[in-house]
C-alpha cells in the first residue's frame, strides 16, 4: 500500500484549531454594554495582547488600560497599555506590571466597568507573592511544580493560595466597580479557577488543599511560604463573597471549539473523524501508549473506529523531568506515541501547543509519519534514549519535522491529531 503524505492535512488541521481560537473572531460578540463612567482594561496571558487590540477597535467609547502578556507576544495598541513579562518562571517585569494593574482597578465606582482579559500563560505572568513571600520563593515553587509532573489544576491550586492577586483577589479589588472577565481556556475541562489561577473568581479551594499538593510532590517551599499555608493565612476569596457577587464571567473560546473547527478540515478531506476529549491528561508519555493502543486497534481491527479516520484529543498532560533533553508535553507524547507504534503504516499524526511554544522553546511542536522511527536510526538517533533525556525537540528537529507557528497570540492547549489511513486486517 502506497503510502498517503498527510503532513499538509494535520497542519491545516492544527491552523485551523488556532484560527478559531483568535481575539478576533471570539471576542467581538461578547462586548458588554458602555458604562456611565470609566471603562479600564486589565488582562494577563498569552493571549491578552491581541485581545486588547481587538477590544480596543471594538470599542466606541474612552477607555485606559494595561495588560501583561509573555515576552514576543506583545501588539500595538493606542490606549491599553501592552508589557511583557516572563513564562513559565515569572519575573520582576510581570511582578512590577501586577502592582499597577492593582493600583488601576482601586478606588472604582459603580458606574465604572472593569474588562479583564484573561488566558492561558497568566499564572506567571500576573504575579504577586502574597504578604510574606518574596518573588523569588514564588520562581522556586513555580520552577518545582513544573517539573514534579503535578496537574496544572494542582499546580494552579498551589499558586492561589501563594498569591496576593489570584484566587479572586483581583476581583474583589475591582468593588464596586462593574467586572466583566472575557476568559479564553487553556485548561481541562475550562475550569475558570484555573485559567490564570482564576485572578477575578472565587475559589473554592483551601490552603490546606495547596499543602497537600506541595507534600504529595515533595516539593520543598520556603518556611515562609510553607508557613502561610499552615496558618490558613494565604486563604483565597470564597464563593459567596460579596465584593464578587454579580460579577460577569464569559469564556470566549476553548479547546472543544478548536478541535471542533479541525474536524471540519478533516470532513472536509474525506475522512470520519472523531474527538476523543478535549481535557486529557497524565503524563505525556503514558497518553502517548494509550492512543498508540487505540490506533492499533483501528488499524487490525475496525475497532473502535473503522479506518481510514482521524482521532482529535485536546487538554493538558505532564512530563515529569529527568532527563537534560529539549523537550515539551506535545513532542514527549509524539515521541511516545511513534515508540509505541514501531513504524506502524498509514498512520500519521501531529502534536502541538496552540500558543506556539510547547515547553520552554518557541517550537508548537512536531509531526510523526510510519518512517520517522527509521529516519532516525539512520542518523544514528536511538528514539528510546531521546525519550529518556525528554529529548523530543532535539528527536524531531533533527528529522526536520518539527512544526514552528511563531506566536499565535491565542492559547487553548494543546492540539493532538492522528490520520489512520492504514485498512482493517482479519485478526490471526
Amino acid at each position: 500500500m502506497n503510502e498517503i503524505d498527510r503532513r499538509p492535512l494535520l497542519r491545516a488541521m492544527f491552523d485551523a484549531a488556532i484560527a478559531a481560537a483568535q481575539p478576533a473572531r471570539c471576542l467581538p460578540p461578547h462586548l458588554p454594554a458602555p458604562p456611565k463612567g470609566r471603562t479600564i482594561v486589565i488582562g494577563a496571558g498569552k493571549a491578552s495582547a491581541e485581545m486588547a487590540r481587538v477590544f480596543e477597535d471594538h470599542w466606541a467609547g474612552p477607555l485606559a488600560g494595561l495588560v501583561v502578556t509573555q515576552y514576543g507576544h506583545e501588539r500595538p495598541c493606542r490606549r491599553i497599555e501592552i508589557v511583557q513579562a516572563a513564562h513559565p518562571v515569572p519575573d520582576e517585569a510581570g511582578l512590577l506590571a501586577t502592582r499597577r494593574i492593582r493600583q488601576l482597578v482601586c478606588g472604582l465606582s459603580e458606574d465604572d466597568l472593569v474588562i479583564a482579559l484573561i488566558s492561558g500563560g497568566g499564572s506567571s505572568l500576573l504575579v504577586a507573592p502574597a504578604e510574606g513571600l518574596t518573588l523569588a520563593d514564588k520562581r522556586a515553587i513555580n520552577a518545582a511544580l513544573l517539573v514534579s509532573g503535578a496537574s496544572i489544576s494542582e499546580m494552579n491550586c498551589v499558586r492561589r493560595h501563594l498569591s496576593s492577586i489570584k484566587g479572586g483577589r483581583l476581583g474583589a479589588a475591582c468593588h464596586p466597580a462593574r467586572l466583566v472577565t472575557l476568559l479564553i481556556s487553556d485548561v481541562p475541562a475550562d475550569g475558570p479557577i484555573d485559567i490564570a489561577s482564576g485572578p477575578t473568581v472565587p475559589d473554592p479551594t483551601t490552603c490546606s488543599d495547596a499543602l497537600a499538593i506541595i507534600d504529595r510532590y515533595g516539593i520543598g517551599p520556603s518556611p515562609a511560604a510553607r508557613t502561610l499555608l499552615t496558618s490558613g493565612a494565604g486563604e483565597s476569596v470564597k464563593p459567596g463573597d460579596s465584593r464578587l457577587r454579580g460579577a460577569d464571567l464569559r469564556i470566549i473560546s476553548a479547546p472543544q471549539r478548536s478541535l471542533e473547527a479541525a474536524a471540519e478540515i478533516a470532513r472536509g478531506a474525506g475522512l470520519v473523524t472523531h474527538i476523543l476529549g478535549d481535557s486529557l491528561e497524565g503524563e505525556s508519555r503514558e497518553l502517548g501508549k494509550s492512543l498508540a493502543g487505540i490506533v492499533r486497534q483501528v488499524a487490525a481491527r475496525g475497532q473502535p473506529f473503522a479506518a481510514p479516520c482521524v482521532l482529535l484529543s485536546g487538554g493538558e498532560t505532564t512530563v515529569t523531568l529527568k532527563g537534560s533533553g529539549r523537550g515539551g508535553r506535545n513532542v514527549e507524547f509524539l515521541l511516545s506515541l511513534g515508540i509505541a507504534l514501531r513504524g506502524l503504516g498509514g498512520v500519521h499524526a501531529l502534536a502541538g501547543d496552540t500558543d506556539g511554544v510547547d515547553g520552554a522553546e518557541a517550537i508548537a511542536g512536531a509531526v510523526l509519519a510510519p518512517d520517522t522511527l527509521a529516519r532516525a536510526w539512520s542518523l544514528g538517533i536511538d528514539p528510546c534514549v531521546s525519550l529518556d533525556r525528554n529529548d523530543g525537540h532535539g528527536f524531531f528537529q533533527a528529522l526536520g519535522d518539527s512544526v514552528v507557528t511563531g506566536p499565535t497570540l491565542t492559547n487553548v492547549n494543546d492540539f493532538r491529531a492522528i490520520v489512520i489511513d492504514a485498512a482493517p486486517r482479519k485478526a490471526p
